[in-house]
């Protein structure tokens, strides 16, 4: 909790951490009590990944991945055949 608190203050890319839809809402809890702002909260990204479907650590670690590469790049995480726009998103480095 202490380096989440630390990280959602510095102006960082991502922030991100593991964890079940029950860690999650008491890690917020824990936050809001600590006195990180609504703002600041809605930069955590929790609990991390895209829904893949992935059972495995490396399937978990992918979907972190892809996430910190749509977010990076622009992307939505949306499957390509749904999407309706250029593959290779222009602009975005």
């Amino acid at each position: 909790m202490p380096l989440l608190e630390v990280a959602l203050r510095l102006p960082v890319a991502f922030v991100g951490a593991m964890g079940s839809m029950r860690t999650h809402v008491d890690r917020d809890r824990r936050l809001r009590e600590a006195g990180l702002t609504e703002q600041e909260l809605k930069r955590l990204r929790s609990p991390i990944g895209l829904d893949l479907g992935g059972r495995t650590p490396e399937e978990t670690a992918l979907s972190i991945a892809a996430e910190i590469v749509a977010t990076r790049r622009g992307g939505t995480g949306r499957p390509l055949s749904e999407a309706g726009t250029p593959i290779h998103h222009s602009g975005v480095h």
